[in-house]
């Protein structure tokens, strides 16, 4: 219990000072109009108050990640809490802050064109395309897994297949129609939901005199009943295992679309940073419930091998177990809500990455059905595609895009005369993580290498890239000189 009390505390902290800090680093001002002001459209930039800006941003990014990825991660045993609350903080919190406040500075431009400015026409080209394949992934995704929820508590007619058709239905009438419409109205609810699981979990978690078995005595070493075979080592896995719980590259996709409906700059850090560190202690919250229900590390891992359990099922009984009927009813509601509301935006953020691609406005219905096309067919096929796959590759390539995104946000910081090293750390750190994960993780998944060759290269990588930075703040440095001759 000791541990996640501290945990809590530090994340919560974290927010008032590293959070204040990383504002204070960008320089934020309140004087300067924002672009759901200067290019007010009534479809996707819209003036809206801040709670609801708050709450769409906090369902956009939460999703089952928090969730599902905590209740994975925590097998790796006691090393999950220091992930999930200093990768929150230091790595995730800064990533969504930083990428939302270029967005406004740059006429709420989305991701792939922020990082092509600061990257490069070539790195532009290859993160719309990944851009854009993560936001299907994303799509498809969160359809099957809410799915899953739904079909377990309804009766034997309402199938996952049918539960996924309605879901799927939904999203189309939500990427499709003007934000404050329909996702602006039915977000609170949706937040209000979620926001009861986390608090009616956290209250049974402190005041219940429930056990919280973290181990953290005896070390930090992996707790997996497979860490023997060294197919799944605590570094890197962990870290892909708790993304979104810790950071997330798809959070930057969705930061620039919040950042339309922004009234001020200072609301920015409540919004962005502040709905990072609410998700972590969501992840912080499930990863706790998942040992202390199990009653440890052993305990989890026997119910995740037991026929028939699954991430979803181990939602549906504590709910349920520690809420009774009634607040199990409403913690699965928020559990569903979650992914909902984040797969619906993430086709909606693909659908502005095509439109700035196709320079093609969106105030007519006709666009918008026109981009939105070819996405939704591409988003039902992949529901026929095997969850674990469509997992995998998610976690991969989102990661992969928190690292496009940092070092994009490090050159912008650099370019600026700020301080860029809040980025540059967690850039080099998460590229270290992604390129030592797809090196060693096993076939098909990754290249199946040797844990040493696999370390040396994803370093050699991160050598190179800081070699590649130097060399531009050299040149930048030059050209300053050369101005002020």
């Amino acid at each position: 219990m000791t541990t996640f009390i501290i945990s809590l505390a530090i994340l919560i902290g974290g927010y008032f000072i590293y959070g204040k800090l990383t504002e204070r680093v960008f320089g934020i001002d309140a004087s300067r109009p924002t672009p759901a002001v200067t290019q007010a459209d009534g479809v996707d930039f819209v003036a809206m108050p801040t709670w609801k800006v708050f709450l769409i941003q906090f369902l956009n990014i939460a999703g089952m990640g928090p969730i599902f990825g905590a209740i994975m991660g925590i097998m790796f045993g006691p090393a999950a809490f220091l992930w999930i609350v200093f990768g929150t903080i230091f790595a995730g919190a800064v990533h969504d802050f930083i990428s939302a406040m270029i967005s406004l500075r740059s006429g709420g431009m989305s991701l792939p064109e922020i990082v092509g400015r600061e990257l490069g026409p070539v790195v532009k080209q290859v993160m719309r395309i990944v851009t854009l394949v993560l936001l299907v992934l994303v799509g498809a995704v969160f359809v099957l897994t809410p799915s899953e929820v739904v079909a377990g508590l309804t009766p034997d007619w309402f199938s996952m297949k049918i539960c996924a058709l309605v879901i799927f239905l939904y999203y189309i009438l939500a990427t499709m129609l003007p934000i404050d419409k329909l996702i602006g109205r039915i977000y609170p609810l949706f937040g209000a939901a979620l926001l009861f699981m986390g608090v009616g979990l956290l209250g049974y978690l402190l005041f219940s005199g429930v056990e919280i078995p973290d181990g953290m005595a005896d070390g930090l070493y992996n707790r997996r009943p497979d860490a023997a075979d060294g197919l799944r080592p605590l570094f890197p896995m962990l870290c892909i295992s708790i993304a979104c719980g810790a950071i997330s590259g798809f959070h930057a996709t969705q930061s620039p679309m919040m950042a339309k409906c922004l009234r001020n700059e200072r609301l920015a850090r409540p919004v962005f940073y502040g709905a990072m560190v609410t998700e972590g202690i969501i992840a912080l919250i499930w990863a706790a419930a998942a040992i202390a229900f199990t009653g440890g590390y052993e305990g989890l891992a026997e119910y995740m091998a037991t026929p028939g359990n699954s991430q979803g099922s181990f939602v549906t009984d504590v709910s349920f177990a520690w809420l009774g009927t009634a607040g199990g009813v409403l913690a699965i509601l928020g559990v569903v809500a979650a992914p909902i509301s984040t797969g619906d935006t993430a086709l909606r953020s693909a659908r502005l990455t095509l439109a700035e691609i196709f320079n093609l406005p969106q105030q007519k219905l006709f666009n918008r059905f026109v981009i939105c096309l070819p996405l939704f067919a591409i988003t039902f096929i992949l529901l026929f595609v095997d969850f674990e796959v469509l997992w995998r590759y998610f976690a991969w390539t989102n990661q992969t895009l928190a690292v496009f995104t940092l070092w994009a946000s490090t050159v912008y910081l650099a370019r600026n005369g700020k301080f860029y090293w809040i980025t540059l750390l967690p850039a080099l750190f998460m590229q270290m993580v992604t390129v030592s994960y797809i090196l060693l993780a096993p076939r098909p998944e990754g290249f199946g290498l040797d844990h040493s060759l696999s370390f040396a290269v994803a370093t050699l990588s991160c050598v190179a890239a800081l070699g590649v930075f130097s060399y531009y703040l050299r040149t930048l440095r030059a050209d300053v000189e050369l101005m002020k001759d």
